[in-house]
């Protein structure tokens, strides 16, 4: 059943409200296509603006498409005020960001782009840890670890007297949000004395230069510095399985695997040429831009509702204004397909 950012109305009465905007004073702003949100979505929509400003159709339409991060949490604070056409997120929109969204009058469509595994990295002089249980991570992560837990040994009496030291996503990205619900049981419920940030960039390089360090980031991150830093295989009680594509298209990296979305200001792909030729642009290519980036693709039938339901038009979300944990690529589509 899809949730839509209006609460009281259907989805065919929202295409229809008029949303509040902002005059743009401008021709250069009614070209340019301004993105933000996640640091985990950044590679893949960053490839792809690259790849559609080189385009020769593109580049006669003089469309300019800005990308940049803040965090989910943070790209929604500015898409829901209608300062954003695209919102990265690597999570789905939460019931309060809905609700700012409908305050201002903002319809989005939600477009999953691909798979993530979340992952959970130490420097590779760590020869201690080789796995990690999502019980161990919750002793870590927990709120009540402030200040406690603060050596490998407290989590694991085998694991030496070290400093832990810690590297996690900042309270505002969309992998802090996952993250803690899927680890700790309840969204945003974190300790906080760790290293912090929205740029998962930031993460790689203090744990790659620590080695007492864990932390947390998306594969692609991972997968781009491989020679700098050692993933931990994840115990959830059934198996312990490292972080891949293949174990998230075998739906066997859980709870760690999670979709990737792009939201889109509806009146945006209305009213911007830009907008809808890059949207459009975007889903076509993003099988193999995901792949390249180190992410998992949706599949053909995936990508391809994707593209009617922007193609409708369709707005709100299939998400009920939540984080799922154990979602599969099975699972989401066909959430799509009753969308």
């Amino acid at each position: 059943m899809a949730t839509s950012c209006t609460t009281n109305s259907n989805t065919s009465t929202q295409t229809q409200q008029p949303q509040k905007v902002t005059e743009v004073s401008n021709a250069e702003t009614v070209k340019a296509v301004n993105i933000d949100g996640s640091s985990t979505v950044y590679p893949i929509t960053q490839a792809i603006a690259k790849e559609f400003q080189a385009d020769s159709k593109n580049k006669a339409n003089q469309a300019q498409v800005k990308v940049n991060f803040s965090g989910t949490s943070g790209g929604f604070e500015k898409f829901c005020t209608g300062e954003t056409d695209i919102n990265n997120a690597s999570r789905p929109i939460l019931t309060n960001e809905m609700e700012v969204c409908n305050k201002n009058g903002v319809r989005f469509i939600e477009l999953p782009v691909a798979f993530d595994a979340l992952t959970i990295a130490v420097h590779p002089q760590n020869n201690w840890a080789k796995d990690i249980t999502i019980s161990e991570l919750k002793k870590i992560w927990e709120p009540a670890a402030q200040k406690k837990i603060t050596r490998w040994n407290q989590v694991r009496a085998n694991w030496p007297d070290r400093p832990l030291n810690l590297y996690g996503a900042g309270n505002k990205s969309g992998t802090f949000d996952y993250f803690t619900e899927a680890v700790v049981g309840k969204a945003g419920s974190s300790r906080t004395d760790y290293t912090a940030s929205e740029d998962d960039q930031v993460l790689v390089d203090g744990i790659s230069k620590d080695p007492n360090a864990l932390g947390y980031f998306g594969f692609s991150y991972y997968e781009d510095n491989q020679n700098k830093l050692k993933a931990l295989a994840v115990n959830n009680g059934k198996a312990t399985v490292l972080p891949s594509r293949e174990t998230v298209e075998k739906n066997t990296y859980q709870p760690f695997s999670r979709p990737l979305f792009i939201y889109v200001n509806a009146q945006s792909a209305q009213k911007k040429p830009g907008v809808k030729n890059f949207v459009d642009f975007y889903i076509e290519n993003a099988p193999k831009i995901v792949s390249s980036i180190g992410y998992v693709p949706l599949s053909e039938e995936g990508y391809h509702l994707a593209k009617v339901h922007f193609n409708r038009g369709k707005v709100g979300t299939v998400f009920e204004g939540e984080a799922q944990i154990n979602l599969t690529l099975g699972e989401l589509l066909r959430k799509q397909a009753k969308f």
